[in-house]
């Protein structure tokens, strides 16, 4: 039985991909007393209910992490929090960097001092291999974040609330996709625009994420940061299963685009232990109590973790069989 069973739920951008599937796999596995769904769209969360009906479990809040008002009313008597809600893209990032900052950086300052004011008990904030020696403002913003929340146990510290963050890369099936765009091209007969054919990524389905999340509010103690093991994949050999026997093109780096990305930097990997599927990068100052898991193993020195130095790799036929599954 997991610690969400039968509690009170709270996810911020709870109509996104990630949030559409850990409300799916919580409805159907956790029993959770409510999961209260806090976005700022409301045609989206109108959508939100359609896709899953009358649930009485459900419970939709419009508002927006700008607003520490309605978080605070939102978080009345919640025991756990998601924070997803993030502006992601990163081209759009260049062009309007305030309002990045004012959503992933003031926002999860809202959401961390909300959790403390109303008694949460757990948060897990949602991050991104780009906040890793991040080249781009958006990734920035989330390097910011991620340190605001393991910081936010210092502001925590007599209190009951404590705050971790997951780390993981390119969502397979996730909103704003390449795939359809990809086999659309195909269908037409047209080339694939490939930004670079040297490019690596990580690759991670919704479910993985979702799975990986709530491990991780069963093994936080709070200032954790946490990255899955997960298989690196060239960007041909997706493109290749995406719409195999498709021609492609380079197009070269995007502004703020890496060829390789990061999850763990050569700095992190200090602080860095090994256990099972996952590393956890340990708080560099915890005066909140922190004590190192008994199982973590420190990784070799000089350990970093990009997507080209990775010992798990998926082939061509390896992202087929996942693209044909229910993703």
């Amino acid at each position: 039985m997991s610690i969400l069973t039968g509690s009170d739920i709270l996810v911020t951008g709870g109509t996104g991909s990630f949030g559409k599937t850990f409300i799916r796999y919580a409805l159907d596995n956790l029993d959770p007393r409510r999961i209260i769904v806090f976005s700022r769209d409301e045609l989206k969360q109108w959508e939100v209910r359609q896709l899953f009906g009358d649930d009485a479990r459900l419970r939709f809040f419009i508002g927006d992490i700008r607003d520490k008002d309605r978080l605070d009313r939102a978080m009345h008597k919640v025991d756990y929090v998601v924070h997803a809600a993030a502006l992601k893209q990163v081209d759009t990032a260049e062009y309007n960097p305030w309002e990045f900052v004012k959503t992933n950086v003031i926002g999860s300052q809202n959401v961390i001092e909300s959790s403390i004011d109303t008694g949460v008990k757990k948060v897990v904030a949602l991050s991104t291999d780009k906040a890793s020696s991040p080249i781009n403002l958006y990734g920035a913003t989330k390097l910011t974040a991620d340190k605001l929340f393991v910081t936010g146990n210092h502001y925590a510290a007599s209190y009951d609330t404590r705050f971790s963050v997951v780390r993981y890369g390119n969502v397979i099936g996730s909103r704003g996709s390449i795939i359809p765009k990809f086999k659309a091209l195909h269908a037409e007969g047209k080339s694939l625009p490939i930004t670079d054919l040297r490019c690596t990524r990580f690759l991670i389905t919704l479910p993985q994420a979702v799975r990986f999340v709530i491990d991780s509010f069963e093994q936080m103690q709070g200032g954790e940061l946490y990255v899955p093991r997960i298989p690196s994949v060239k960007i041909t050999d997706l493109a290749q299963a995406i719409a195999p026997g498709a021609s492609l093109h380079d197009v070269g780096l995007r502004p703020g685009e890496k060829l390789h990305e990061e999850m763990i930097s050569p700095e992190e990997g200090r602080r860095a232990l090994a256990i099972g599927e996952r590393y956890v990068l340990q708080p560099d100052l915890a005066t909140w109590g922190y004590t190192p898991p008994a199982d973590g193993i420190p990784v070799r020195a000089g350990f970093h973790y990009t997507s080209d130095n990775n010992d798990q790799w998926y082939s061509v036929e390896d992202i087929t069989k996942v693209l044909e599954s229910d993703v």
